[in-house]
This record gives C-alpha cells, structure tokens and sequence, in this order.
C-alpha cells in the first residue's frame, strides 16, 4: 500500500508539480510528528543536546523541521527521475579523482546525513568511469526502500543488501575484491544494526556513541583510503557534495589496529558533527545515536 500510494504521488507530482508532492508529504510528516511519540522524543532529545542554549520549547521545533525536510528525500527523488537532472556543486572533487585514478579503489564514508540516493546518482555523471558499489540496510517491510534501491541499480551501481539479521561474510570478500579492482564502495559509518555487531566507541557532542567498525576494518585490510562524503540540499532541485581528504587507516603491527581503526572513526566523528553544526536539520538518523555523557 505505501509503494502504491508513493507511485500515485509520483504520478501526480509529474503532472501537477512538486508543490503538489509537498502539500501531501508535509501534512503526512506533520501528523507523524504529532502521532509517534517515540521517534519524536529521540529527535527531541538530540536537538536539546545540540542546541543546549535554546528554550525548552526549540527541541520540538528543530524536531518538527528535521520531519519536514525528511520528505525532500523523497521529493527530489522524483524531480530527478520524472522531471529534470538535479543542480549540483561539489567539493573536493579532487580527492575522489585523485584516487580514482591510483586505481586502488576507495571507500566513501555516508552518513545518515542530506541524501545519500542523490549523491550515488549524480556521482555516476560527475564520473561516469566509476565502478560504485554500495551496502544497504534492508528493513522488513520496507515497501518504498525497495523502490528505492531499483531506482539506484539501473543506473549500473552494483547493491549489496545486509539486513538486521546479519550479513554474509562473503559480502565482505565482494567489497574487498571490488576494492582492489579499483571500484569504489560505499557504505554509511553512522547505524548500528544488530547487538553483536562489531562497534567502536567514539565522542560526538560531547556524548559517547557507537558507530559500525566495519567500514574502517574493511579499510585496514584493503589498504584503499575512507573519504567521508556528505550531499547537502541548498534549496529545491539544488545540491552540495562534499569529499574529505582520504583517510587512511595503517597499522604496520597487529597491536597497533585497534588504535589506528579508533583514531579513523573518531576524525569520522569529527567531520560529521562539523557538518551537523552547519546543516542541522538534515540529521536523518531516526534511532538513538546519543548514548551518555563523555568522560573526556
């Protein structure tokens, strides 16, 4: 039902305009702000942390915005497949040509942060010669998900879905072979899945969290370099890309992995809440990513 009323949407907004898509998805995120009282207090909780220094009512507020500007997602979804190509500027191009062309591969570092699907998009056009493979979260009952992850393989980028009961380890092996065959990866740094998986502990406003050890293990043992990578919105159909220089995660002895893995998250850390700072209501990691108080 979700997917077929998301295509009816589609349709509509095709023949009407987007004005249409955002009367109908903003009165949906409005009533969902008002009726999930539980995603509701999470971003409540992680605004107030963020905005310290605002009145008690400001969390609610920055709250209701993040709902609202979580439906660009799917808005400019289809502005880019039914209408017309999405405007863009990147920064620090330089770094995903430059290691592009070592052709040694490398890992593009997501968060759930702007609009991944965009940048995987229009990466393709920005370089046309890019091998992408990307692992994805798969949910139960993910009806527009599914849509969604169509929408990225037809235009070449190989998916590789992992859902919350655990992954292969073969899919592992996939990305490092596709690695050292000069592609590129992607993979978001930012959600924790399962209670077994393998997290690392890090500081990120000031607070203790856990993020996936995966991404950062995968670039140890492929020696390719981590480029964090975020997709900004500036206004409607328009977008800002920004690659980081390449991280790179060397450990020459084994005692020394742990340390190297811990200092790449943490500058992972660093960079995503840098960019928090300046686009806050683009923060769209529904769970709680907060969990304590630092002890640094």
């Amino acid at each position: 039902m979700k997917a077929l009323f998301y295509q009816y949407l589609a349709r509509t907004t095709k023949l009407l305009g987007p004005w249409f898509f955002i009367l109908v998805a903003k009165g949906i995120a409005t009533g969902y702000f008002l009726c999930n009282a539980k995603t509701r207090s999470i971003s409540h909780d992680f605004y107030a942390v963020l905005f310290p220094n605002k009145s008690s009512v400001y969390p609610y507020y920055a709250a209701w915005k993040q709902f609202l500007n979580f439906t660009h997602i799917y808005l400019d979804r289809i502005i880019q497949r039914e209408v017309r190509n999405l405007d863009y500027s990147i920064q620090g191009r330089r770094h995903v040509v430059a290691t592009h062309d070592q052709k040694k591969g490398g890992i593009l570092l997501m968060s759930h942060m702007g609009n991944w699907e965009v940048a995987a998009h229009l990466l393709t056009k920005v370089l046309p010669e890019l091998k992408l493979l990307l692992y994805m979260g798969i949910r139960d009952k993910e009806e527009i998900e599914k849509i969604q992850k169509q929408s990225v393989r037809r235009d070449g980028i190989r998916v590789i879905g992992v859902d919350q009961n655990g992954g292969s380890p073969f899919d592992i092996v996939e990305g490092i072979r596709f690695l050292r065959n000069g592609g590129f990866v992607s993979m978001a740094g930012d959600m924790v899945w399962r209670s077994d998986q393998r997290t690392i502990t890090g500081t990120f406003l000031c607070r203790q969290v856990r993020i996936p050890e995966a991404p950062f293990a995968l670039a140890l043992v492929s020696g390719a370099p981590l480029i964090v990578f975020f997709a900004f919105r500036t206004q409607t159909g328009q977008y800002r890309f920004c690659a980081l220089p390449p991280i790179y995660v060397n450990a020459p002895k084994r005692k020394d992995r742990i340390e190297a893995i811990q200092t790449a998250a943490q500058l992972y850390l660093q960079h995503m809440e840098a960019a928090l700072r300046i686009h806050p209501f683009e923060w769209y990691h529904f769970n709680a990513f907060l969990e304590s108080e630092s002890r640094n």
